[in-house]
């Protein structure tokens, strides 16, 4: 028995110290990866979003001119320029022209190229 107590003391100082250092290396995580609070004093300003956007729904190769689909109340102004653009990159430039139906509104195509499902941009 008296072999035995020189590792079960071996073992407990183990067991303790590795507790000890599981514990503290988590606290010190926890603290450095904690969110700084905003100061108080720090406002946001939001506005809405009021440009032109649509969407080609479709596309009249032969004739030059594209049906562009708009949100609700936000129908553009007839001679209106506006660009398309494919993936990000400007493609054409258009020109509305009537006629004009419920969102929809047709839109001659200028310059560039245009493809079902470009957006429609004022700028």
């Amino acid at each position: 028995m008296k072999k035995l107590l020189p590792i079960f003391v071996l073992i407990a100082t183990v067991s303790l110290s590795g507790c000890a250092w599981v514990s503290r290396h988590h606290a010190t995580r926890h603290h450095a990866t904690a969110a700084k609070p905003v100061p108080a004093t720090s406002t946001s300003i939001v506005t809405p979003d009021e440009s032109l956007a649509a969407k080609v729904i479709s596309v009249n190769t032969v004739g030059r001119f594209v049906v562009l689909d708009f949100p609700e109340g936000r129908l553009p102004k007839l001679d209106q320029h506006l660009f398309l653009y494919h993936a990000g990159l400007k493609v054409a430039e258009v020109k509305t022209v009537g006629p004009q139906q419920d969102t929809s509104i047709v839109a001659d195509i200028l310059s560039g190229d245009a493809q079902t499902g470009d957006t429609v941009h004022e700028e």
